[in-house]
């Protein structure tokens, strides 16, 4: 499974703080009207980076480097109109609160991670999602994926089942996943847009597809990466 003529641009925040002030000054790439904005929360070291890095530009690296916030961005048709896919890897800190009030309130869906070695990293997602769930409301209409990094490691910490419960309890889409060996990856972001019911969004993946299967997508409408 494979995505066809992939674009991606990736922008690093500049952050200036200060000497005596605490207070972050953030620059932040223009956006447009048409981007799709995804959102990628969890704790430092769960693999955000790695995931995001894997599904846009297919590479992976074990070196761990801290990110402030980075956004990567993805040209995709929807509904034969050009609109951008918006991935932001925030920061898995806590001392920029107000980047993470930002992104929510801009954020049209949200994949909060977690490593399954590390139920602290499980933990620390609660109070992200109920921090959406007051900036946004009603979660119904927003996707929300809870997923499982570095499914590949042999020291699990929580089980496959604790994940899709409490992604059940928060009413919310769950999928293990491992950016090392890119399992489920491109899966992951499949999901995420067919979670968007506002518009018919979707990742071309080059399968067969009968003269049926090409005349009803034709008719529908689906979305490709460009």
């Amino acid at each position: 499974m494979s995505i066809r003529g992939s674009a991606s641009v990736n922008s690093r925040s500049a952050l200036t703080v200060p000497p005596k002030d605490r207070s972050v000054r953030l620059r932040v790439m223009p956006e447009q009207s048409n981007d799709y904005r995804v959102v990628v929360f969890g704790a430092a070291g769960v693999g955000k980076s790695s995931l995001v890095l894997r599904f846009v530009k297919g590479t992976f690296k074990e070196s761990y480097i801290p990110t402030i916030e980075d956004t990567y961005r993805q040209v995709i048709s929807c509904n034969k109109q050009v609109c951008t896919l918006q991935i932001t890897d925030t920061t898995g800190s806590h001392q920029f609160p107000a980047m993470q009030r930002l992104s929510i309130s801009k954020g049209h869906a949200f994949i909060l991670t977690y490593s399954i070695t590390s139920r602290q990293s499980l933990e620390e997602l609660k109070p992200i999602y109920n921090e959406i769930v007051l900036i946004k409301g009603d979660l119904r209409d927003i996707p929300v994926m809870l997923v499982g990094n570095k499914c590949d490691e042999e020291c699990r910490d929580v089980t496959q089942r604790e994940g899709a419960e409490l992604a059940k309890s928060w009413n919310c889409a769950f999928l293990e996943t491992s950016a090392k060996t890119n399992y489920n990856v491109k899966e992951l972001f499949q999901e995420l847009l067919q979670l968007e019911k506002r518009r018919t969004m979707s990742l071309q993946l080059e399968t067969k597809k009968t003269k049926s299967q090409k005349r009803k997508e034709k008719l529908k409408g689906k979305c490709v990466v460009m």
